[in-house]
């Protein structure tokens, strides 16, 4: 079983059947399949099947369920897709952060749910109980009323992404290919810069301290792997020797 078999969207109470079939379209578009419904309000329509759009299967394939507790009892992870305004206190994630935990534990064997609520009330204090953590979509706050299939296609999207990051590599890893570079390597790199930047006269008569500062936090910022610092340092040393060059012309 794949990571994307193991993630489910949960849809509860849904009020509109259009919304589950463009629901459906929205999980298939970013290769997921497993769709599950709570209570919905009407049953599957024309209506529905002709805004899947070709995810006819996703919606015939869909697990139906009377309660959100028998939706989630084999789920080890559980994330509330919700508006921040409730008082449920929930460790609150972004879709990208959400989707990142979501993958990870189902790269783990992990069973993990997203669940999304009503049209027009979203899920209740006591579904919000049932979850580990919520994820919140930052809208416009002038405008954040967010359609429901919109919604799922914003989280499916960034699992998309995820799942896709986890994948392994061409030279067969999963992940990064390179280990990331240790403190000594990066503190060798930052060395050889600023050698180089002084050989080059980068700095013109100005203190380098500053420049460094920006520099190192720019390149901490990148998780250098072991690879990419050794492509710089190679990069450095023939800066050092075309100035060496340039001088000798000089």
């Amino acid at each position: 079983m794949t990571p994307p078999d193991r993630i489910r969207i949960v849809l509860v109470g849904t009020q509109h059947p259009g919304n589950i079939g463009s629901a459906a379209r929205a999980i298939k578009t970013m290769g997921l399949s497993r769709l599950v419904l709570v209570a919905p309000e009407k049953p599957l329509d024309i209506e529905a099947h002709a805004l899947a759009a070709g995810a006819d299967d996703v919606l015939s394939a869909a697990v139906h369920h009377a309660s959100l507790a028998d939706a989630l009892a084999d789920c080890r992870l559980v994330l509330g897709c919700t508006a921040r305004s409730r008082r449920v206190a929930l460790d609150e994630l972004l879709p990208r952060d959400g989707a990142a935990r979501a993958v990870a534990a189902a790269g783990d064997g992990a069973e993990v749910a997203l669940v999304f609520g009503r049209e027009r009330t979203g899920l209740s204090n006591d579904e919000l109980q049932l979850c580990h953590a919520a994820v919140h979509i930052p809208a416009n706050p002038e405008y954040s009323s967010l359609n429901l299939a919109a919604a799922v296609q914003v989280l499916s999207y960034e699992l998309r992404l995820a799942l896709l990051a986890a994948q392994p590599d061409d030279s067969g890893g999963a992940g990064r290919a390179d280990p990331p570079a240790s403190h000594a390597e990066l503190e060798g790199f930052f060395g050889q810069l600023a050698g180089t930047l002084d050989a080059i006269d980068f700095h013109k008569g100005r203190a380098p301290d500053s420049a460094m500062r920006k520099l190192r936090r720019l390149f901490l910022r990148a998780e250098l792997d072991v690879r990419e610092v050794r492509l710089l340092r190679g990069i450095l040393a023939d800066a050092d020797r075309m100035a060496m060059l340039a001088g000798q012309r000089r």
